[in-house]
């Protein structure tokens, strides 16, 4: 590996050459892609180690906490995924991934974190109908609509899924709450010739992430506070397009400097507006999504 490692963080026996020793031992079978992440992250985990002058006390703590992540995930929740949030790698490895799209010169949507709560079985729903059912007394029930287009010729993208999910009022997602009915607050639409799309859903509000778990202990050792700004998931996906995984933040919302999970980015606030004739929706949102095609460099 280039690095020469960081031993003089360290006088103990097992030093650079133990690490060189533990990466040599990837067999000839090893793929070149898992030769090179798995070298990297040896030698990075090593050095942290003799850098820190890590203790058995404080390994098995962190072995623990990640026990405890995997023993709370299951199908409806990740808080693994939640423990790489709030340490902020989720949000650098997407955009590392989705560089290559801004890269090509195409005005592709921003994309943001996937989060924990998303669900593999979301229904589809048609388009013009609602995602929230369970409605709380303190919500604000908006309209949302767009249009899903190329990046590359501007022309509408018919048939393209947009999934859409978000946390009700009281800051709980669905599978968090039993009060809320399976798969509330959260909906899939197939855009239609013109590449529209559009549904009911409420006008999101700030939340915590859930303290129950190793991620709400990390933040509360680290002295953090865990709110979320007001945002609505989406992931839109298409043949023969790049899918867009990604959050729209609400502009008057609080925390959008401050994130717990480090997931705003520019261009993903949003303003709703009034609405009027509905009386089903107080208030609007158009949000238009560009996909890059999937040769696109």
């Amino acid at each position: 590996m280039g690095s020469a490692g960081n031993d003089s963080a360290y006088d103990g026996l097992l030093g650079q050459e133990f690490t060189e020793n533990v990466i040599k031992a990837m067999g000839p079978k090893t793929s070149p892609r898992l030769r090179l992440v798995m070298s990297s992250l040896i030698q990075h985990i090593h050095d942290f180690a003799r850098e820190v002058h890590l203790t058995t006390d404080e390994w098995m703590y962190g072995v623990e906490m990640i026990n405890a992540a995997g023993k709370m995930s299951n199908d409806k929740r990740n808080e693994g995924q939640l423990m790489c949030d709030v340490i902020g790698l989720e949000s650098l490895v997407d955009d590392i991934t989705h560089s290559a799209a801004v890269k090509s010169g195409q005005p592709v949507t921003a994309t943001a974190i996937l989060g924990p709560f998303w669900r593999s079985d979301t229904p589809i729903r048609t388009n013009g109908t609602t995602i929230t059912f369970d409605t709380p007394a303190d919500a604000e029930v908006a309209w949302m609509y767009g249009k899903v287009t190329s990046a590359e010729t501007g022309e509408p993208v018919k048939n393209a899924s947009v999934d859409v999910w978000q946390a009700s009022t009281n800051g709980l997602y669905e599978q968090q709450d039993p009060a809320q009915q399976d798969c509330n607050l959260r909906g899939k639409f197939i855009t239609d010739e013109n590449g529209e799309y559009s549904f009911y859903c409420l006008k999101p509000t700030p939340y915590p992430v859930p303290d129950d778990g190793p991620a709400g202990k990390l933040l509360n050792l680290l002295d953090r506070h865990p709110f979320r700004p007001a945002h609505i998931h989406l992931i839109v996906q298409a043949e023969g397009f790049k899918a867009v995984t990604t959050q729209i933040f609400d502009s008057d919302s609080k925390y959008l400097d401050d994130d717990s999970v480090f997931a705003v980015k520019d261009g993903l606030t949003v303003t709703f507006t009034p609405r009027k004739g509905d009386a089903k929706a107080a208030v609007e949102l158009e949000y238009n999504i560009t996909l890059a095609t999937e040769d696109s460099k």
